[in-house]
């Protein structure tokens, strides 16, 4: 009997786990189910160019039913683990919960955003992990130059204008620096607007932004993000956010209706549910083959595990190249489990880093050499298109380059996507008048 394999979770650690063992196993040899609440796998790295509207938000998504062939694709979300009997339960979107049976799991079900308890956070931050939240920054940020134009309050202006950005890591600096640029570059399309008037301030806790990075990466970064007038503070924290004033630890106070929440990710709350080993960052342990400790069967890689690094010592970071990479070591382990073979340690040293800061603006080290401007920026463009596992993905993506690279950014704003049956409420109160 073919060897049953669930893979729960559908980003990098579970997408490119199935297409490993799919380009690689035997016919009859295993059975693949993935499970994930969405049928569609986000390529991350491209999240910012989501919200600056420089992509198509359809394009920076994998589709897992056209690119998982030979695996079964299940929607919905694991919600117990019985390992005695080799059992989990899954909610699907309606009805009644399923249960699979296997013989190896692969937990890869990712990260979400770390909130801490500061008061209003909750109800006035915005996310910055998910497609619909990347696509919802860009509406909300051309929605508040809507209001700035339209009104004669210079306060309700100022709160307009004002841009709040908590979390200097990769994703914090991308997702400023491509808002800002875009901003910026449509305002010619609001004569009543100047770009002095915004504020764009980006938060970090830490003493220096890109905290993973190398010093001269990060200090690159800094001046081209501070000569674009972005307001970088660092050893800053935010405290409250409440009644539309945010509170900073450094005693300033800022009217704003943006604050994007970007300060870290944590694993799924469940997994600690689990009785499974974690960390004290909520992280499953494994050990170098990528197995949970203490069992066999059991294997994890990615955001919600804490992978060790043979290379630098301490565990892998949460970036797109590692779990990529781990992914693809745990196909491989799991076939030679599978086979009676021995299995091998996962092992990477970091390529290169890549942060993008606009249209035509990043910076980078490849091979242990710093680029920034043009150059960085097309070096980036061309490795994330070789990597997307999907050519009609690709090519999409390519052509949202090459057809914008000519023009600005655009305008439209889709923030009533939102409601979408906002309209047909008006209606049907409008006919009972």
């Amino acid at each position: 009997m073919p060897k049953r394999i669930l893979i729960a979770g559908g980003g990098y650690v579970g997408l490119y786990t199935a297409l490993r063992l799919q380009k690689n196993m035997r016919p009859g040899e295993v059975e693949v189910t993935v499970v994930n609440p969405e049928n569609f796998m986000v390529y991350r790295p491209l999240l910012p160019e989501v919200a600056s509207g420089t992509l198509e938000p359809r394009h920076a998504v994998v589709p897992l039913r056209a690119v998982l062939r030979k695996a079964r694709f299940v929607s919905g979300a694991l919600t117990e683990l019985d390992t005695a009997r080799q059992v989990t339960t899954v909610q699907p979107p309606a009805g009644p919960p399923l249960e699979f049976e296997y013989d190896e799991l692969v937990l890869g079900m990712g990260a979400t955003s770390k909130l801490l308890p500061i008061p209003g956070l909750a109800e006035n931050g915005i996310g910055f992990n998910s497609l619909a939240e990347a696509a919802y920054l860009r509406d909300h940020v051309l929605g508040q130059l809507e209001i700035a134009d339209a009104t004669t309050d210079p306060e309700l202006r100022r709160c307009a204008l004002t841009f709040v950005f908590v979390g200097g890591g990769y994703t914090g600096v991308e997702a400023i620096a491509e808002l800002q640029d875009m901003a910026v570059d449509v305002l010619e399309g609001y004569p009543e607007l100047d770009a002095s008037e915004m504020r764009w301030i980006l938060i970090e806790a830490m003493d220096r932004i890109l905290g993973t990075v190398s010093d001269d990466l990060a200090d690159l970064a800094t001046t081209e993000l501070a000569a674009r007038g972005i307001d970088i503070r660092t050893g800053t924290l935010l405290e409250s956010a409440e009644n539309g004033v945010l509170q900073l630890s450094d005693g300033t106070k800022l009217a704003s209706d943006t604050l994007v929440w970007v300060a870290g990710t944590r694993p799924q709350s469940i997994l600690g549910e689990f009785g499974l080993p974690v960390d004290e960052r909520g992280r499953l342990v494994v050990d170098d083959t990528l197995r949970v400790n203490g069992y066999s069967n059991i294997w994890s890689a990615g955001d919600c595990a804490a992978v060790p690094d043979l290379e630098n010592g301490g565990t892998c970071p949460p970036s797109a190249q590692y779990a990529v990479r781990q992914a693809r070591r745990l196909g491989d382990n799991l076939l030679s489990t599978v086979r009676g073979e021995s299995v091998k340690p996962f092992r990477h040293k970091n390529r290169g880093e890549f942060v993008t800061l606009g249209k035509n603006k990043a910076v980078a080290e490849v091979l242990g050499r710093k680029v920034n401007g043009s150059l960085a920026w097309t070096l980036r463009r061309a490795y994330y298109a070789t990597q997307i596992p999907m050519w009609n993905r690709t090519v999409r993506v390519l052509g949202d380059w090459l057809i914008g690279m000519p023009f600005g950014h655009d305008v439209v704003n889709f923030g009533s996507r939102e409601e979408p049956r906002s309209a047909f409420r008006k209606a049907a109160t409008a006919g009972k008048r």
